[in-house]
């Protein structure tokens, strides 16, 4: 059976030999020698239409042109097969240096050609700047490289030609059209965001009939809204995402009914780092989180933004400078959100908290309630590991009744009294133990038994 990885290197194979004549035609017209064709595009690309490569099918997705293909090969070449524009490298006898028109540059450590937007210019459009102009557009925000963040120009110094900088395959894309594995972007200062998952399955998950139900218009979204904003034509009826508030004490099973949803709808769920995208300098939070949603973008993914109070909360009055653009940052958000394509979850602890703004535009706002004696007495039933055996004294029922806690507080109190077992060579969970666990977990709340 032929892997993902096997299939992608058999058709980059043949497409680099594609580009390879692209790149000989092209230097033979420039120089004007002997070429049997007058343009590099009319030299057919191979026809992948059969494939089903990961490579192929995302080409076929996204119908790219001929002049697309190369662009992208370009940037995969230095990381596939380096030595294929060492022909670039070529010096020009006139000046006694490279040639200015093919672009390229150094890099710090790689040793081969780096293609530039300038190099793509040349193999596509020589010197004919119509066409030269044309093929700016690859690189322009509007074009499906940049809004599906695929492929862009590194950044260059202001007074310098755009086209200068290096052409740059997302680290994803990289993956993906080499080991034919999508991959999962890397926590850093790019994108400070979490995968969180989780092991559990809806069963554990114990709420009161309305939140689940609002759980279930969310599942609904993921699963038949594209169908609802394309076959049923409604796009330029309702936004293209869903945005939600879940409102509730911690441990009310906020964080776990996101990691559920992802679970439930084959979406991966990211857990937004707010601490690394707040700043105090002007602009730099809306930077930080325009990275996160141009990268989420199309993705299929649910951003979870625990805690937003500190980003989504209420607007100030305009005192200073300082008000005025926090108030600016809270506009933006509202705009990239209801821009976004994908859906948007964020928790808050009080729901007077976050900006009445927000709450409007909101699709939906599921409340987390503190669970009743009923459904602390399930919870508590399906904590314990089924090794454990309750000691004789222990009556749920009683326990759920007088201690009002959250699923994730009687999660720590089981924990506690799990590892006393433990601790003890034993598998009874004593009611002393219970009771100790919940003085604890009281006394981090402030609250008396």
């Amino acid at each position: 059976m032929v892997t993902p990885l096997q299939a992608n290197a058999s058709d980059l194979d043949r497409e680099l030999g594609w580009f390879a004549d692209v790149l000989d035609a092209r230097l033979k017209l420039y120089f004007g020698k002997t070429c049997a064709v007058e343009s590099v595009l009319v030299i057919p690309p191979p026809n992948l239409s059969e494939s089903d490569s990961p490579y192929a099918l995302f080409l076929k997705h996204y119908e790219w042109t001929s002049a697309e293909r190369i662009v992208v090969l370009m940037a995969l070449i230095p990381l596939i097969r380096p030595q294929l524009l060492d022909v670039l490298w070529s010096k020009n006898e006139t000046t006694e240096r490279g040639f200015t028109e093919f672009g390229g540059v150094h890099g710090a450590t790689h040793g081969g050609f780096i293609p530039t937007g300038e190099t793509a210019a040349f193999i596509l459009a020589g010197d004919d700047l119509a066409s030269r102009f044309e093929i700016t557009r690859l690189f322009e925000g509007d074009h499906f490289f940049a809004r599906h963040n695929i492929l862009h120009l590194s950044s260059v110094q202001g007074s310098e030609s755009l086209l200068s900088g290096a052409l740059t395959l997302s680290r994803e894309y990289r993956h993906l059209f080499t080991t034919g594995i999508e991959s999962k972007p890397s926590y850093n200062s790019e994108f400070p965001a979490r995968l969180i998952e989780t092991h559990l399955d809806w069963d554990y998950l114990i709420l009161p009939e309305t939140t689940l139900e609002q759980l279930d218009e969310i599942k609904h979204w993921i699963l038949h809204g594209q169908r609802l904003l394309q076959d049923w034509e409604m796009e330029k009826k309702i936004q293209p995402g869903f945005t939600s508030l879940f409102c509730g004490p911690p441990g009310t099973g906020k964080t776990l009914s996101a990691c559920l949803l992802g679970q439930h709808c084959g979406c991966d769920v990211y857990k937004i780092d707010l601490s690394m995208i707040a700043s105090k300098y002007i602009g730099e939070t809306e930077k930080n989180l325009a990275r996160i949603f141009d990268l989420a973008e199309h993705k299929n993914w649910i951003l979870f933004f625990d805690e937003a109070d500190a980003l989504f909360g209420k607007r100030t009055q305009v005192q200073d400078s300082h008000d005025r653009f926090a108030n600016q940052e809270i506009s933006f958000l509202l705009q990239r959100i209801e821009e976004f394509h994908g859906v948007v979850i964020l928790t808050s602890n009080i729901k007077a908290n976050i900006d009445d703004a927000f709450i409007r535009r909101f699709h939906s706002v599921v409340n987390f309630p503190m669970p009743k004696p009923a459904e602390r007495r399930r919870i508590w039933a399906n904590a314990f590991s089924s090794k454990a055996v309750m000691e004789q004294a222990i009556d749920l029922d009683a326990v759920a009744a007088r201690y009002d806690l959250s699923g994730g507080t009687i999660m720590n109190v089981v924990r506690y009294s799990s590892l006393k077992a433990l601790s003890r060579n034993a598998n009874i969970i004593l009611l002393e133990d219970i009771e100790a666990g919940v003085r604890r977990e009281f006394l981090k709340e402030g609250r008396t038994v």
